[in-house]
């Protein structure tokens, strides 16, 4: 089993699952010149990561991704027991990040691809951030109830965590939000994250 990720990215989170996972598998690093590389794009044409090569199976897109490392490696848990109910509530919160929290960066990513005049881009970005803080709030009340967004630790917390990473460098106001930043303390001392970043040259 292979990973292409790039560092960061929402791969990373991905990077992160196969850690838990305590499986070998072997990981690729891409920038984005290597993502347009024709061998790269023979995997996925779009050139986007993650990107995830088991055998001759080749898979794209986040959810899927996680979703199918939880299948293989059951024993990890990252969609919970086994149960229905379970899998329902680790694919809720990560429908959560992956739906509303993920996309709702894209303004601050690229502001050109919402409104094309550049003076009305830091009243974008004021609008942006102020609905990102609306569903990290969502997350905090959450995380105040369980130590993680499932009720146990699941493949939404890496993704949730990489997005922490988004909102500080891109200037999102957490302050006050204590149970997301001990979550974020509680990822950064797990071993498995270690070695994701490591890897990845975040740490």
């Amino acid at each position: 089993m292979k990973l292409y990720t790039k560092p960061g990215a929402c791969s990373t989170a991905v990077h992160i699952d196969l850690c838990w996972t305590a499986q070998p598998f072997e990981v690729e690093v891409m920038d984005a010149e290597g993502m347009k590389a024709p061998d790269f794009r023979a995997l996925n044409p779009s050139g986007s990561v993650p990107v995830l090569v088991d055998g001759d199976f080749v898979l794209t897109q986040n959810a899927a991704i996680v979703g199918y490392i939880a299948d293989r490696f059951p024993a990890a848990g990252l969609a919970g027991d086994g149960s229905a109910r379970q899998r329902a509530e680790a694919t809720r919160w990560l429908s959560f990040v992956n739906s509303d929290l993920h996309p709702a960066f894209r303004p601050l990513f690229v502001p050109g691809a919402f409104i094309a005049d550049p003076a009305q881009h830091a009243a974008l970005a004021a609008t942006t951030r102020e609905r990102l803080r609306g569903l990290y709030q969502a997350a905090d009340a959450r995380l105040g109830q369980e130590q993680w967004l499932a009720g146990f630790r699941s493949f939404a917390d890496p993704y949730l965590f990489v997005t922490l990473g988004w909102a500080e460098r891109l200037g999102v106001n957490l302050a006050g939000l204590e149970q997301l930043a001990a979550f974020r303390q509680r990822m950064h001392a797990d071993a498995g994250v270690q070695r994701a970043l490591k890897a990845e040259g975040l740490a």
